[in-house]
């Protein structure tokens, strides 16, 4: 796991590149230099310690690397292939030398690879295929510019701001696709690749592997067949990612079922595999229901208790990180966790992708039922007029949270139903945002993509996820946080082969009756205790309500509230006041997510746009 940057035409500075990357590997830091070309690695050493050392070379490429590829040593195995060293970075040489872009289908892994061509003078760009390892870049002109981070490039070149994009964030809650809140700033989607020539450096994207696809397939396989190759895939993808290191591997272990099943199969990897629960002062405990998993397997236990006592002091540093406006509020308890389990190792496994990949949110269980995206007034219009005969719901767990929720999207239509069932920060008042009518219309058109392509109404919502909330919210999430820690996060349930084979499986395979992830539970009584299989999805259980009108109080009134603030040139400045207020007829969860985007939209404008600007 590392930290790539590098650039064409341009002289990178690297005081500010060491200051804004060097987290991301702290080992061993290398520059490789040929004409216009600047090639820099910032090096997390895990795997082949004593070999794998980049930039790397064979014959006339040269390649850095920021990822891991486990089934690396397979891949030898079946193309034949020599080297000189046991590390990934060769075997990925080895394998484009050999076949080109199509040596990314076989990869089991997270990268984000630039891979040198001397003799075609051309770089070779390409990002897995959830996007979990980040990839931006610059490109103006003449001159091209990439790296693992924002904030890397925001202090080189000093872009403008996009204040569609900015806009867009408001509305949605993330940058959707290729956005970033700079003119000219980029991300590489996931499972793309490009090409960028030395001459000419503007990049030609390729989109080389699509999740939709899968979801267009339907498997054939019944339940038990399913059921069996699930778990077959899943001890394959633990078993690779316990192995493919040479630093020990532990496991996060909360009371839910996906990081309940990896560690378990991972101790039948690891003998004295360490794992970890969190807990946080004043909020629920899931540390009992993890007890039993780690009393079951006998693994190396700890409870990694978490204080929120410097909370007002580390919130905007820990914002500042992501070097864009982030939203999700989970991001502050995942920084901490990571920051904890560091002290004790440096790669983990998680649970990332089990919600998007089996079914695990409850706004799926109607979706089974029923496609949303269709228009039917019969359901739309009813739905939306009893809508404004309900009260608000101020309990985001309660049964009547969920029903209002579930009258509220039906009432909508389109692009508008999917915001509503997903992140609805402003769904509704969208009449306070200062934002043209046709802000959303590029994700209008992704919508319509899929929501004309046949698939089931649980399919499109689940596609539509994976794509959007997944990519833009919570793989960078957990990316900055482990990564801003020097932590390393494997997610087995992203692998390859799940990827590839889960979206085609009959809908009732995930969702039966009202239970979410069915299969998945299915498997969890193979190897969990009786206690865990039923449990709700709970996640980070963030006391964002109390944040805000509690410890961060006056640190965001200060933001938010002040004469010229950022967030007014978006949002009305009565709005933001009588949000603040209380004056707005909204729930207590609705008001603390719209004041947490407007905080995380000043945070960064102060922090990461005007500092050293």
């Amino acid at each position: 796991m590392c930290g790539i940057a590098g650039s064409i035409n341009y002289p990178i500075n690297s005081f500010q590149l060491d200051k804004n990357l060097g987290h991301r590997g702290p080992d061993e830091k290398s520059v490789f230099t040929d004409q216009n070309l600047e090639l820099h690695h910032y090096r997390l050493s895990i795997l082949d310690i004593a070999g794998g050392r980049q930039p790397m070379h064979y014959e006339h490429l040269t390649i850095i690397f920021n990822g891991e590829i486990y089934n690396h040593n397979d891949l030898r195995k079946k193309y034949a292939l020599t080297g000189k060293t046991n590390s990934d970075t060769e075997t990925i040489l080895l394998l484009y030398a050999r076949l080109g872009p199509s040596c990314l289908e076989d990869m089991d892994g997270m990268f984000s690879m630039i891979i040198y061509d001397r003799k075609k003078q051309e770089l070779f760009l390409a990002r897995d295929r959830a996007g979990k390892k980040p990839f931006y870049y610059y490109s103006d002109s003449d001159k091209f510019l990439f790296a693992s981070e924002l904030n890397a490039i925001r202090h080189q070149v000093n872009p403008e701001m996009n204040e569609e994009h900015l806009a867009q964030f408001v509305r949605i809650g993330y940058f959707y696709k290729t956005s970033t809140p700079y003119k000219n700033v980029h991300e590489l989607p996931g499972g793309s690749y490009a090409y960028v020539s030395l001459k000419n450096p503007r990049p030609v994207v390729t989109k080389w592997w699509d999740i939709h696809q899968y979801y267009l397939q339907k498997s054939k396989d019944d339940f038990s067949t399913a059921l069996n190759k699930i778990d077959n895939y899943l001890h394959t993808a633990v078993k690779r990612r316990v192995e493919s290191s040479d630093l020990e591997v532990g496991s996060f272990l909360s009371g839910g079922i996906d990081s309940g099943i990896i560690s378990a199969i991972a101790k039948q990897y690891n003998s004295t595999l360490k794992t970890f629960t969190v807990s946080f002062e004043g909020e629920y405990n899931e540390a009992p229901l993890a007890a039993l998993v780690a009393k079951k397997y006998e693994t190396d236990h700890y409870e990694l208790k978490i204080s929120f006592d410097h909370l007002k002091d580390e919130t905007e540093t820990i914002l500042y990180n992501y070097g864009e406006p982030f939203f999700d509020s989970s991001a502050i308890p995942s920084y901490y966790v990571s920051r904890e389990a560091k002290k004790h190792l440096t790669v983990i496994l998680n649970g990332d992708g089990g919600d998007e990949m089996f079914g695990g949110y409850r706004r799926y269980v109607p979706a089974a039922k029923f496609d949303f995206f269709k228009n039917n007034p019969f359901l739309r219009i009813p739905a939306s007029l009893a809508l404004k005969l309900l009260p608000e719901s101020h309990n985001k767990k309660s049964r009547y949270n969920y029903f209002y929720r579930l009258m509220n999207f039906t009432g909508k239509k389109g692009l508008e139903t999917y915001l509503s069932a997903t992140i609805d920060s402003f769904d509704g008042l969208e009449k306070n945002l200062k934002a043209d009518p046709n802000l959303l219309q590029e994700m209008q058109n992704g919508f319509e993509r899929i929501n004309k392509s046949g698939l089931t109404g649980l399919k499109k919502m689940m596609n539509l996820d994976f794509d959007n909330i997944l990519f833009g919210d919570l793989l960078v999430k957990m990316d900055i946080a482990t990564m801003s820690n020097s932590l390393e996060g494997r997610s087995p349930l992203l692998c390859k082969e799940f990827l590839e084979y889960v979206p085609g499986l009959p809908d009732h395979f995930k969702i039966r009756g009202t239970t979410t992830k069915y299969i998945l539970r299915k498997l969890a009584e193979k190897y969990l205790p009786a206690e865990l299989i039923h449990q709700p999805k709970r996640g980070f259980e963030i006391p964002l309500k109390k944040w805000i009108d509690g410890p961060l109080h006056n640190l965001i009134a200060d933001n938010i509230l002040t004469t010229g603030a950022f967030c007014k040139n978006f949002v009305r400045d009565s709005f933001i006041g009588d949000l603040w207020k209380k004056k707005i007829k909204t729930s207590d969860e609705k008001r603390a997510k719209m004041i947490w985007t407007l905080f995380a939209l000043e945070v960064w404008y102060k922090k990461c746009y005007l500092k050293n600007a």
